[in-house]
């Protein structure tokens, strides 16, 4: 999780702090227990440390097979390419894993099955993680380390919790949401997707776009997923209904559609309604969890985890988390998979930069750093880039991809907390909210860009304020797009006024862009 929530968390796990002459001892002891033939090359460096000095580690087994989505019919009707595209991982995962899952069963081995990237996650000890690392139908055994959020210091923390509202805040005025809701386009029917520390789901601000309320009473089936399993928080494990441990869920889920009906217009699209997945334990989460979110949006179920339903899946996710290689996260492509088949499935995956800047080449962290993704930098006010928003372009894999792809205000939001409350928070993790609901006011006002992920970040590009930076970062200074802003910051009015001449080619068919009249 990015470093910009403002409350103090519980430790979570620390980077083993060892003599470089102790953990070459160790880990040569181990490798004789873990892969005394050779296969070490399939395994984690994270899942060898910790064998090396645990009786278990958790993994996460990438099987080699995987599914391959480029067939699917992107201009077919949203439901039917969900449909598809989950049919076609599901069918692949239970063909790929039945041997192996076989085998962690009559083992009595800990397991949890993923088909949208057709992984396994594991806790295993070492003469078993060496068995595994030995199967052909195994590509890599990854890390599962658990992820603490890196937070601001006190100095850096932004105003104590505030109560009053003034209307519509500055950042949602900035972009020009208040003139795309005056043309009749609040985000009505579509739905964002949230994963995070957890949601207030009663919140003044959000219970009335939450689609578990009917405006009477509560039903969280298919509206709500809890992938911490074994968590300690105020929420424990497994919660039945939306909760928060950590208020960062609740301001990011404020940002894209809060509003109380009265003095608390906080968010970008407040006609849109809201679903939300708990993926970190207290501001921890792990690759597991992530994933478990992820799969969940693509088809979610009710609370007993059955039934799944791809008609209830959301149009767009927010994703305000990062998980950094200082934490386990050693492996840049960890979540990569996961992430192409979302997109490949008509779903806007928006995520966060991170807050590693200024330096160049900081967007270095999963999922920020995919081409998948649509990458979020944090501009002030007065559109100027926060100095701790990351820069790129991606070096981390090699790629030099440029990223961030687009800019939204970030600092200084006041967005809800907890118990009713309201606070001011700073960084990419309130970027990138601002992002989320600007998607769902362009789909609500075009059902035609429902499920065209190339359309809607195309014409969000081409529709933002150009903004070029004096920082040389991939040779992108003074010209846009850049790795400083990307294409720019947000403009939602300008996006919806380009929309109404615009005519998008799907599969080499012409469509007419119409507009919704609400």
């Amino acid at each position: 999780m990015h470093n910009d929530q403002l409350l103090p968390i519980s430790p979570g796990f620390r980077p083993l702090r060892i003599s470089v002459l102790v953990l070459l001892g160790l880990l040569v002891a181990a490798s004789s227990a873990v892969a005394a033939t050779g296969a070490t090359s399939k395994i984690a460096p994270w899942v060898q440390q910790q064998l090396a000095v645990n009786s278990s580690s958790e993994a996460i087994l990438r099987l080699r097979e995987q599914a391959d989505l480029s067939g699917i019919n992107r201009a077919a009707p949203r439901l039917q390419r969900l449909r598809d595209s989950n049919a076609l991982l599901q069918a692949t995962a239970a063909a790929s894993q039945a041997d192996v899952l076989q085998f962690l069963h009559d083992k009595r081995i800990e397991h949890r099955s993923f088909w949208i990237n057709n992984s396994i996650w594991v806790r295993a000890d070492a003469a078993t993680i060496q068995a595994l690392s030995q199967r052909d139908d195994i590509a890599y055994i990854h890390a599962n380390p658990s992820v603490r959020g890196d937070f601001p210091q006190q100095a850096e923390r932004q105003s104590p919790l505030t109560q009053g509202g003034t209307g519509i805040e500055a950042s949602i005025a900035l972009v020009g949401a208040p003139a795309v809701w005056s043309q009749g386009h609040t985000g009505t029917g579509i739905v964002i997707g949230g994963q995070d520390t957890g949601y207030e789901w009663n919140h003044p601000a959000l219970i009335n776009s939450y689609r578990g309320w009917n405006g009477m009473a509560a039903d969280h089936n298919y509206h709500w997923h809890d992938a911490i399993h074994s968590g300690t928080g105020v929420c424990g494990a497994d919660a039945t209904e939306p909760c928060d441990d950590h208020d960062h869920g609740t301001h990011t889920m404020g940002t894209m559609v809060g509003d109380d009906g009265g003095s608390n217009q906080i968010g970008m699209a407040p006609g849109a309604t809201w679903i939300g997945c708990r993926n970190m334990d207290q501001g921890d989460g792990t690759p597991a969890t992530y994933t478990e979110c992820f799969q969940w949006f693509m088809a979610p179920t009710d609370l007993n985890n059955a039934n799944p339903d791809a008609a209830m899946a959301p149009h767009v996710i927010n994703n305000s988390w990062g998980c950094p290689p200082a934490e386990g996260c050693t492996d840049p492509s960890i979540m990569q998979t996961v992430v192409e088949n979302v997109r490949a499935a008509g779903i806007v995956v928006v995520v966060s930069a991170g807050n590693s800047g200024s330096s160049c080449g900081s967007v270095e962290d999963p999922a920020a750093i995919y081409d998948a993704s649509f990458t979020v930098a944090n501009t002030t006010i007065n559109d100027s880039i926060a100095g701790s928003s990351s820069r790129g372009p991606v070096t981390v894999d090699g790629s030099n991809r440029m990223k961030p792809d687009i800019s939204a205000p970030g600092t200084s939001i006041r967005s809800s907390i907890r118990n009713g409350g309201y606070a001011v928070f700073s960084g990419t993790s309130m970027a990138g909210p601002h992002v989320a609901g600007h998607l769902a006011l362009l789909m609500s006002a075009n059902p035609a860009l429902i499920g065209q992920v190339d359309e809607l970040e195309n014409v969000t590009r081409s529709s933002a304020l150009q903004l070029t930076s004096s920082q040389d970062c991939g040779g992108t200074a003074g010209i846009v797009p850049n790795n400083v802003f990307g294409a720019g910051r947000i403009q939602t009015d300008v996006a919806l006024n380009e929309l109404r001449q615009e005519v998008i080619i799907i599969d080499g068919f012409e469509d007419q862009v119409s507009l919704r009249d609400d």
